[in-house]
């Protein structure tokens, strides 16, 4: 079959449930994924053609996605801060805004004196802001937690993947009274942090009507959702923990809960964190905050 002619097919089986320019990234994803080809290509070579085997892959992909099945999921890859991430139902799919929280800590911290920075990042699904700021930070020494095992071996790919060190922790945040009691094995915490980021569970049930069925039914809710009744509780924890272990002109930075931006930021300023800073994202929620003690 001709490529462009299963691009005609995609069009009119997806258009009932998502919009052309939409169905249009999912088939330039996928060629790219099944075919190492880009879009220039196939303009150049507008024959080009799939065997049966990759008709079968093609049939396939379009079945999961009326079934609104994520294409990162897919194809089993995402882009994030411009670097190659695998992904899988065990780790949420990085979102445009924590690009933006890493972009913000990013610039904070070259702003800073220090040759070493030592970064914490909780809950670290994928990987994607720890790997991102290794990167960036190539002197630094960075540490990742996650309470799922399944998580981790594919942030730990990722590094690997980007050729990063990050040392990888899997444990329980809200199971600890200090940073320094996470479990380790083959290297040692250090006392203090000077960053400590974490883009923690904070959709409450009560938003679920808001969630769109393709992050609903496939991505993992022990890393979406929070109880009604105490939505902060990731935040208070790790602020807790934060007040312990941040080094002195260190920094605390969450993504937050856009309803609850103003709840957070009273969080902090109670446990007597300063400097606090609420940020918007591209589309004007708040959606991060910075602090210091």
């Amino acid at each position: 079959m001709v490529l462009k002619t299963f691009k005609s097919k995609l069009l009119q089986e997806l258009s009932a449930i998502y919009d052309e320019k939409e169905i249009e990234s999912f088939f330039y994803l996928l060629l790219e994924s099944y075919h190492g080809k880009k879009r220039i290509d196939l303009a150049l070579n507008p024959e080009m053609e799939m065997d049966v085997s990759q008709l079968v892959k093609w049939e396939s992909a379009l079945s999961e996605l009326k079934n609104q099945r994520p294409i990162q999921y897919i194809i089993g890859e995402t882009e994030f801060y411009g670097l190659p991430f695998l992904v899988n139902e065990n780790t949420l799919i990085p979102r445009p805004e924590t690009e933006e929280l890493v972009e913000w800590i990013v610039v904070e911290s070259r702003k800073s004196e220090v040759e070493s920075l030592k970064i914490l990042d909780i809950g670290t699904g994928s990987g994607c802001i720890a790997i991102s700021l290794a990167k960036n930070f190539p002197n630094a020494e960075v540490f990742a937690v996650d309470v799922s095992e399944k998580a981790l071996a594919v942030a730990q790919k990722n590094a690997a993947n980007n050729k990063v060190k990050v040392n990888f922790v899997n444990a329980d945040i809200l199971s600890v009274t200090n940073l320094n009691e996470l479990p380790t094995s083959n290297f040692q915490l250090p006392t203090h942090f000077d960053i400590i980021v974490s883009n923690p569970p904070y959709v409450r049930n009560l938003e679920k009507a808001e969630i769109k069925p393709n992050v609903l039914e496939f991505e993992p809710h022990l890393a979406l959702f929070v109880e009604d009744t105490d939505a902060l509780l990731f935040y208070r924890k790790i602020a807790h923990l934060a007040s312990k272990n941040l080094a002195q002109n260190g920094k605390l930075f969450f993504e937050i809960n856009q309803y609850l931006g103003k709840e957070t930021f009273e969080l902090l300023e109670n446990l007597g964190f300063k400097s606090i800073e609420l940020k918007k994202d591209i589309y004007g929620n708040d959606r991060m905050i910075r602090s210091a003690l």
